[in-house]
């Protein structure tokens, strides 16, 4: 008859590690720790070689490696997001169709209701109303333009939201229409195409919208951009604040609306570069919109390089240059595409050959592939490369329809400052 040995227990010994059930996702101690954190994303390779079999948008629960919760989300299919996180309070369900509605209806009202309380409504009708993971609601934002809204989705993980989403907009906002950008990639491979109509009654092909004292066309079935960024919105009233009495230089001017701030500002002069005639033509619009003569500023066309260099040959300089350039369109350079990350400090340099002494740099920068350490350091390299120094004398930011959240610093994308030259 065989015995134990003392001491030993006759309870089952518990496994070194929790079994995970379907639907559930053991993170490593340091993803888990980020996600508790506040970051909205798992990324796939953190999932590790466990193939993850449900389909796009099917609920996710992450713990940690001790089996304990670390919150809810929902699986996102193919892209490098694994899982995009809802909730990390353990008592709110998304399993459950109602009470992931009363989930979502609840956070689309906060959203609005903190606009509401923190913007000039009236006065202020370009706004982003949601942001993505910081109003709790990840995978799309929405942006209002006057009763339309344009709203961007960028995965079809959260399809089966947008329903609850848009119905509740429309019910509190009573909108004319909304219009929606899909930000993810066709499986056909096919170019962007415009924004669908999703509710209500077509829009005009341009819409006039208010942003402080000025006025705007935009076009909300555009398939990529309607024609005035409001995140960059803090960098135009830069713009204004700075412009007063100056020559002034707008690089990859777009429909002109730092130009259009600009001449608010009472600048002495104004010259626009853009590669793009159709792009001058939208700029002349907004500036006969305002009641500024549409041909006072010196619209050109041509390559940002190839202009400053003849600027700089002739001898022709400003007393402030603006630089915006795109996040993610190339004009050439050259011959070659235009690289935000690797050709920002050469863009600094060509710009100060033509900004005179005592000048002021306005620079701005919207991909979230130049951190702000790397945004500053160009910024250097480009004044070392013109032997001259810059000096930062002020720095905006996004403005507050764009809020972001301590635990997700790619949130905080937008760099925009104002440099003194020696």
């Amino acid at each position: 008859m065989a015995t134990r040995e003392r001491g030993a227990s006759t309870r089952r010994r518990k496994p070194d590690r929790p079994i995970v059930r379907r639907g559930t996702v053991r993170l490593p101690h340091d993803v888990a720790r980020r996600i508790r954190l506040g970051h909205p994303w798992v990324y796939r390779e953190a999932v590790g070689s466990r193939p993850l079999r449900e389909q796009p948008g099917a609920p996710i629960e992450l713990v940690d490696p001790d089996g304990e919760f670390v919150a809810r989300g929902v699986f996102d299919g193919e892209s490098a997001i694994a899982v995009r996180v809802l909730t990390r309070d353990p008592k709110e369900r998304i399993d459950d169709a109602d009470a992931l509605a009363a989930l979502l209806r609840g956070r689309v009202r906060a959203a609005v209701a903190a606009r509401k309380r923190l913007l000039d409504w009236d006065a202020l009708e370009s706004m982003r109303l949601i942001n993505g993971e910081a109003d709790g609601l990840p995978g799309f934002v929405i942006e209002r333009y006057g009763r339309y809204l344009v709203s961007q989705v960028f995965t079809p993980a959260v399809e089966g939201m947008r329903d609850i989403v848009y119905d509740t907009l429309e019910a509190d906002l009573h909108t004319a229409a909304i219009y929606e950008q899909r930000r993810y990639k066709p499986q056909t491979g096919e170019a962007p195409r415009a924004a669908e109509l999703i509710r209500g009654a077509p829009a005009p092909v341009e819409l006039e919208v208010r942003e402080d004292q000025l006025k705007f066309w935009v076009d909300v079935t555009a398939p990529l951009s309607t024609g005035l960024f409001a995140d960059l919105r803090e960098g135009r009233r830069a713009v204004a604040h700075w412009a007063r009495g100056r020559r002034v230089l707008n690089l990859f001017s777009y429909t002109g609306a730092l130009s259009l701030y600009a001449a608010h500002g009472q600048a002495a002069e104004i010259a626009a570069v853009d590669v793009a005639a159709k792009a001058h033509a939208r700029a002349r619009r907004n500036f006969a919109l305002n009641g500024f003569d549409p041909e006072k500023p010196d619209h050109i066309v041509g390559d940002t390089f190839k202009v400053l260099a003849r600027f700089a040959d002739r001898g022709r300089n400003f007393d402030m240059v603006v630089i915006d350039p795109p996040a993610f369109a190339s004009p050439t350079r050259g011959g070659n595409a235009w690289s935000a990350v690797k050709d920002y400090g050469e863009l600094i340099s060509a710009s100060l050959q033509v900004l005179a002494p005592g000048g002021l740099l306005l620079a701005a920068s919207s991909t979230r592939k130049i951190t702000q350490l790397e945004f500053d350091t160009a910024l250097a390299e480009g004044a070392m490369l013109a032997r001259t120094e810059l000096r930062v004398i002020d720095r905006r930011s996004l403005p507050p329809d764009f809020p972001t959240t301590p635990g997700f610093p790619e949130g905080n994308y937008l760099k925009f400052v104002v440099c003194m030259r020696d």
